[in-house]
């Protein structure tokens, strides 16, 4: 399976995913045109629509290319997402025919209460809950669900690629090195992330392997990491060195 991600708006991500013989899938198509360019450009037949969450920069595109390319559009079960044919839910399987693709549904509240991940075919297709060096804001959940969901996908094979809804990695990157200044596989990270930067390549994806060993907010129970959070009053327990993580990103500037 062939992984595309396709820049669209500000900072977002709609993923592609397509086979040799041109049977294609998109994933929070915040917009329509980025994926009709690259569908153009590449002949490729798109047969799906997957949706993780429900804000508009990655729903926004879906209800025309369900209607203009009459395909089914997957979403978790929310109101919010009216584009929706078919809905999907923790512990199911969705098997695709074309392009074949199996994807385990993963429940993962926090930044919203029915964001959902599709694993499989050696991707991670996680929406706003995992970034590479970050994770997504707490919009609608707690702190406690979230590492919750964040340990769920770090048990994921470290092959897998994770692909993200933004290009936050720079920035997230950052605040990182702030917390793990002396992360030797963080600084790798980073400059690998500045030469691709510079070459307006994106970021990602990345597998997990790296992830696990450069996010903090996937490491809380590293040294480095607690002897942070002790220094701000939240040694331990691993939601409250949690919850000190995403409090200083959110307040963080550079």
């Amino acid at each position: 399976m062939h992984v595309v991600p396709l820049p669209a708006l500000a900072d977002n991500y709609i993923w592609l995913l397509h086979d040799a013989c041109g049977q294609a899938i998109v994933i929070d198509p915040g917009e329509a045109h980025p994926v009709e360019n690259a569908l153009a450009e590449r002949r490729l037949r798109l047969r799906a629509v997957l949706l993780t969450h429900h804000h508009a920069d990655h729903i926004g595109g879906a209800g025309y290319l369900r209607d203009k390319y009459k395909v089914p559009v997957y979403a978790p079960d929310d109101d919010r997402i009216t584009v929706a044919t078919h809905h999907v839910k923790d512990g199911q399987v969705l098997t695709l025919r074309e392009p074949s693709a199996r994807f385990d549904i993963m429940a993962v509240p926090g930044h919203t209460s029915s964001h959902i991940v599709y694993a499989g075919e050696g991707v991670l297709l996680c929406g706003d809950t995992l970034f590479s060096l970050g994770c997504g804001r707490l919009f609608e959940g707690t702190a406690g669900q979230m590492l919750a969901s964040l340990q769920r996908l770090a048990s994921l094979p470290g092959a897998t690629l994770v692909c993200c809804g933004h290009e936050y990695t720079a920035a997230n990157g950052r605040f990182a090195q702030t917390v793990e200044p002396d992360n030797q596989a963080l600084r790798q990270r980073l400059e690998e992330v500045a030469t691709l930067r510079a070459q307006n390549r994106p970021s990602v994806p990345v597998t997990l392997s790296s992830e696990l060993a450069c996010n903090p907010f996937l490491r809380v129970d590293s040294e480095c990491v607690m002897q942070w959070c002790g220094r701000h009053g939240a040694a331990h327990d691993p939601v409250a060195r949690f919850a000190a993580l995403r409090s200083a990103k959110d307040a963080f500037r550079a």
